[in-house]
């Protein structure tokens, strides 16, 4: 019998939506650890699934992209943000194909996060992307995060931040929640990234867990993320690693009780689940419930639930408490041969020689 659970759909949400560091401009050790601003001169996007609204209190509607423009402003990159104007976890790289966008821009940003790129050229400009023809409203849908990132990269930029060339790259999340194994074709906080590479333009995934109810994230583990990623982001750049041949899905555990994120390893997504759609039928009618299933975390799980890669991002990430780095492609022609052998294996060598340490 397989062993897993159902949840109820509000707490599992939280898990699907996806299951330490040392800040450049915030601490003493900027000066031992490199330049001040080791970014600067980069014009970055950053985009995510989780909206630009970061107004719940579990904070798990896009307060996770303001820490990551924090901490990318404050390594002197030039940021602009363009997000889904709400919630749009799960929707992996789903587009939309007719109608209107409208990419409205943020004026009161959330409480602290105000003057975060007040040095940038572009001001660190937030946009929140919905389908509308006229200004977004609070009850608008919205756009996709995949719509983000090719709005952005196909005139976007050009009309509302003046960008005439492409970003130098891509930054998606910080996804509330770690997304890994079988979670990873669903999410949208990958989708845009591969949006991203899909264009030619480099890009990073980042998600984050949340605490041990599953249903929080704490702001500790979006900075602890933040600022590791910006010396990540700081270490590719050095070395000539940021490419648009694969994205770089980045997950961080949870150090939200005071236990510290161990050091990078270099992972493949997982093959088994950590959380799956359930289905249940309503009596004997046609309706079916839309539930989420999550299987056991210790790694005893059976069927879907069973993980069988040793080097499983899940398994280093849940179990293990490693930041998990694995690289992840728009190709999806099985046996297709990597044509970036060369990138790959610097990458990794990277990823487990010299990158920066939580």
């Amino acid at each position: 019998m397989r062993k897993r659970t159902y949840l109820a759909l509000s707490a599992a949400t939280a898990v699907l939506a996806g299951a330490g560091a040392t800040a450049y401009a915030t601490t003493a050790d900027t000066a031992a650890s490199g330049p001040a601003h080791p970014l600067a001169g980069m014009r970055i996007l950053i985009s995510n699934d989780d909206s630009m609204q970061a107004a719940k209190a579990s904070n798990s509607d896009g307060l996770g992209l303001y820490e990551l423009r924090r901490a990318m402003c404050a390594a002197g990159a030039d940021v602009v943000v363009m997000a889904p104007w709400q919630v749009q976890s799960g929707k992996g790289t789903a587009v939309t194909n007719g109608g209107v966008v409208t990419a409205q821009r943020r004026t009161a940003l959330p409480a602290g996060y105000e003057n975060d790129c007040g040095r940038a050229p572009s001001g660190g400009a937030v946009y929140g992307v919905c389908l509308s023809a006229g200004p977004c409203a609070k009850d608008s849908p919205s756009a996709t995060p995949a719509d983000t990132v090719k709005l952005a990269l196909r005139g976007g930029l050009r009309a509302k931040a003046g960008w005439t060339e492409a970003p130098d790259l891509v930054l998606t999340g910080i996804n509330s929640g770690p997304n890994v194994a079988a979670s990873v074709n669903d999410s949208g906080t990958v989708g845009a990234a591969v949006a991203a590479i899909d264009q030619g333009v480099p890009a990073l995934a980042f998600s984050s867990s949340g605490d041990e109810s599953n249903l929080n994230f704490p702001v500790v583990n979006y900075r602890a993320h933040a600022e590791f990623g910006a010396r990540l982001v700081a270490g590719l750049k050095q070395r000539g690693l940021l490419t648009p041949k694969f994205a770089l899905k980045v997950d961080y555990p949870d150090v939200s009780a005071g236990a510290k994120a161990k050091a990078p390893v270099w992972t493949r997504v997982g093959d088994g689940a950590v959380v799956y759609h359930a289905f249940e039928q309503r009596g004997d009618g046609d309706s079916f419930d839309i539930a989420l299933g999550l299987c056991p975390l210790d790694g005893s799980g059976e069927g879907e639930c069973a993980e069988g890669r040793k080097d499983a991002d899940s398994t280093w990430l849940l179990d293990k408490g490693h930041v998990t780095i694995a690289p992840v492609t728009w190709d999806r022609t099985y046996g297709t041969p990597v044509d970036a052998r060369r990138e790959l294996n610097r990458i990794e060598h990277f990823v487990q020689h010299e990158a920066p340490r939580p």
